[in-house]
């Protein structure tokens, strides 16, 4: 397998400047990270060729930050491993640190991290580096400290191969929800999403975290002291929708989510709304599973000539209901896909509408996933369907993004990579698995 992936990326990295210029800022706010991630999201497919990275441009303080920033910088790879073992060496010796330099380090080692892939650095270093990083975490000396620790360790969790993180984390980040900060809630929400999913906790203990989140949403943020703040209850939509990816069978979750999803799409923040109906979406392509060879099921026989019909496709089968009144919910997903207000701004409007659109194809019909298209098409007769929203990873490799599940885990990584996410995808092999990949138009590996 690796071998073939290697063989898949010779030809190195791509993503469009206007892409990832989306995700820049490793230093933006919560909510122009949802949102660039949100923009991404809708359209994600990368066509630029930025070529790879040489090695004869001398360092400099800016050139992660100007890389995750989509700007053509050359940095060698005994450049960036020598100013991320500097900063390890910052954060991990506490005496005679300050506030502003932890905090300047702590940034600095996030950005190499997402950025590039230094799994072998860190390693050898994570017990101190997790205990710094809590620490930074815990005594929350500035606000912009304790954010930073937290971007820190998103990019600790994201990188680290162990898949053992979780226990070792987790009490803190529950504590951190809790925080008076709003920036450091929705940034702790987002990490111990991460953690829970890609650090190694059991099924059991990720259905208490997506309870946790879920009594976020419900109360709109009352639960966390935080009461009507769109962001943290955003964040904790989207971390749900994330772990919701991981457990199989989500029959006994569905009932109270749907409620609390379905009540959300009343929000006035456009960002909690679509975090929602995306989750709702989710929850009904996960009520359906693949016909199993010996399940016989009494269905009516398939129409050939039907536009959306594939021949040979996987049968699915309806396992639950998910929402007891879901004509209510069309005609709601209906307004939203074609809401109009002024008081709502044109670019809101637009990605409503694009969201909307998706979320009430699939509700209709859960076998159509984010950017399914029932047009037709002239020549062949058939529905356009599924396979228009793609991220291209280099020119041989893109990731197409047709099931909600695949969507959910990718906002979740860019969120936490931005602009470092395409050279993961080549090099990181816990974001890789993460999402199937195929090569150019061919087959899917």
């Amino acid at each position: 397998m690796r071998d073939l992936r290697k063989q898949a990326l010779e030809s190195h990295k791509t993503m469009s400047r206007k892409a990832r210029s989306k995700i820049a800022s490793g230093a933006s706010s919560a909510a122009a990270s949802r949102t660039a991630s949100r923009n991404v999201s809708r359209a994600p497919s990368d066509d630029g060729d930025d070529g790879y990275l040489s090695d004869d441009t001398a360092w400099s303080t800016n050139s992660i930050d100007e890389i995750l920033n989509g700007e053509d910088v050359q940095i060698s790879e005994e450049q960036w491993k020598s100013e991320l073992s500097v900063r390890i060496e910052q954060i991990t010796n506490l005496k005679r640190s300050s506030a502003e330099g932890r905090t300047e380090s702590l940034n600095a080692y996030a950005h190499i991290l997402m950025a590039r892939y230094a799994n072998e650095q860190i390693e050898p270093h994570i017990r101190e580096l997790l205990q710094s990083i809590l620490r930074s975490i815990r005594q929350e000396a500035t606000e912009r400290e304790a954010v930073k620790a937290l971007k820190a360790l998103a990019a600790t969790i994201v990188t680290l191969d162990t898949g053992d993180i979780y226990d070792d984390v987790s009490g803190e980040l529950k504590r951190a929800i809790q925080s008076e900060s709003t920036e450091v809630q929705i940034n702790a929400i987002h990490c111990l999403g991460l953690a829970a999913f890609f650090g190694g906790a059991g099924e059991e203990e990720i259905k208490d975290i997506m309870t946790l989140f879920l009594e976020i949403v419900e109360t709109d943020g009352v639960s966390v002291d935080a009461q009507d703040n769109g962001n943290i209850v955003t964040a904790a939509l989207e971390n749900w929708g994330l772990l919701a990816t991981d457990i199989e069978d989500l029959e006994e979750e569905t009932e109270a989510a749907v409620e609390a999803f379905v009540d959300q799409l009343e929000s006035s923040d456009a960002g909690v709304q679509i975090a929602a109906g995306e989750n709702i979406a989710l929850l009904y392509e996960k009520s359906y599973t693949a016909q199993e060879e010996d399940e016989e099921i009494e269905a009516a026989p398939e129409d050939e000539d039907h536009p959306e019909y594939t021949k040979g496709g996987e049968k699915l089968v309806k396992r639950y209901q998910v929402y007891r009144n879901q004509p209510k919910l069309l005609q709601t997903l209906d307004e939203l896909a074609t809401v109009s207000s002024r008081r709502i701004s044109k670019k809101d409007r637009k990605t409503l509408h694009s969201s909307f659109t998706d979320v009430r194809n699939s509700v209709e019909k859960p076998s159509r996933g984010p950017g399914y298209s029932t047009a037709i098409d002239q020549e062949s007769g058939r529905a356009y369907g599924a396979g228009r929203m793609k991220v291209r990873i280099n020119r041989n490799l893109e990731v197409r993004i047709d099931k909600w599940w695949k969507l959910l885990r990718l906002n979740a990584l860019r969120r936490t990579l931005q602009g470092g996410f395409a050279y993961h995808y080549e090099q990181n092999e816990i974001v890789s698995s993460a999402l199937p990949f195929s090569m150019g138009r061919g087959k899917s590996w």
